[in-house]
């Protein structure tokens, strides 16, 4: 396992010069020894490219990457000792589950007890013990995905572990089983996990550390309680939560700090307040819509601003077209200057 720092961009294009040239923006980065990370962005916002340069399928146009402090930005995936999990099954279908396994064991003259041991031991955590005698062949996407994520964790000598949306193929319900067990693995294993996904559900169930993307820049890095609760840019107080972050003018807030521009909270922090209640603003509500163990009531405040609120389905919920104000400014409020948390 090994600590990796990157230093470095990476355009596709020759001579970039201006943002939109670059698929990564000048980033510096470190991922601990043995630590679990998400990528998380949506589609283009350069997740891949990140994960495809740490494992040296790709060399950045610009800087460098490093291993334990070593250099490795021109080595090949297998100098690096990286192991990689890509969105679909890769793996031998004549072979059976156990071979499979055991394969990248064997490439590196493993002892066959060792192998037989670790082969024992994964496919265990991943519950295909029962399966380890089937062909590849047989088994359905889910189980060949399973044994793709086995081979990429069956090395105990990888520097990391790299996985491209391994769970795409896989059924809704199982892919809740699957980080779970992913993440129960990491405890035991104390691996250096790497793990792009466009899910937000899938990035913080799975990881300690999530770095949020977009356009090519890694906008924060944190735990699912900071980007939760202090979003370091719009962007993530946008992308992360159901719904996201609520943004108005800060002028329309009582109270603001001097030099904010833009007001956010996120639904779960908004109130019905008192009439002219300090750090309240009036609004006509729009919809309110029954989400089961909260209401989602939508509330017009300013020409061309709406607020969301998750309100308990205990209080009174007003009905739509009717008049309220509504609780903005608190201790979990944030505000916003070109797009970056004030401090």
């Amino acid at each position: 396992m090994a600590r990796i720092e990157l230093d470095l961009a990476h355009a596709y294009k020759p001579n970039p010069t201006k943002d939109e040239d670059y698929a990564l923006l000048p980033l510096k980065m470190s991922f601990e020894d043995g630590g679990a990370y998400a990528l998380l962005g949506p589609s283009g916002c350069g997740k891949t490219t990140m994960l495809n340069i740490i494992s040296g399928l790709l060399v950045p146009s610009q800087g460098t990457v490093t291993f334990d402090g070593r250099d490795v930005t021109r080595q090949s995936p297998q100098q690096r000792n990286i192991a990689q999990v890509f969105q679909f099954p890769v793996i031998y279908d004549t072979m059976t589950v156990a071979e499979n396994l055991a394969f990248p064991l064997k490439n590196r003259g493993v002892a066959p007890d060792r192998i037989k041991q670790r082969v024992g031991q994964i496919a265990e955590m991943l519950e295909m013990s029962g399966q380890l005698d089937m062909r590849a062949a047989g088994l359905a996407a889910d189980a060949k995905q399973k044994i793709s994520l086995g081979r990429g964790l069956v090395r105990e000598d990888v520097s990391a572990v790299l996985f491209d949306e391994p769970l795409t193929v896989i059924d809704p319900h199982l892919k809740w089983q699957l980080r779970r067990k992913l993440k129960q693995i990491h405890h035991e294993l104390k691996l250096t996990l790497v793990y792009v996904t466009h899910d937000q559900v899938e990035a913080l169930t799975f990881a300690e550390q999530v770095v949020v993307m977009t356009r090519g820049r890694a906008v924060q890095v944190g735990s699912a309680s900071d980007l939760f609760e202090r979003p370091q840019h719009t962007f993530v107080g946008h992308f992360i939560g159901s719904p996201g972050m609520n943004f108005l003018p800060a002028t329309l807030a009582p109270g603001a700090p001097a030099g904010a521009t833009t007001l956010g909270v996120r639904p779960e922090y908004v109130t019905l307040a008192a009439p002219n209640a300090a750090g309240a603003v009036p609004g006509t509500v729009k919809a309110a819509q029954d989400i089961g163990t909260y209401w989602l009531v939508t509330a017009q405040v300013g020409e061309g601003q709406v607020v969301r609120a998750r309100l308990s389905p205990e209080q009174a919920i007003p009905k739509v077209g009717e008049a309220v104000w509504l609780g903005i400014v608190g201790s979990h409020t944030c505000y916003y200057q070109n797009e970056e948390l004030v401090a």
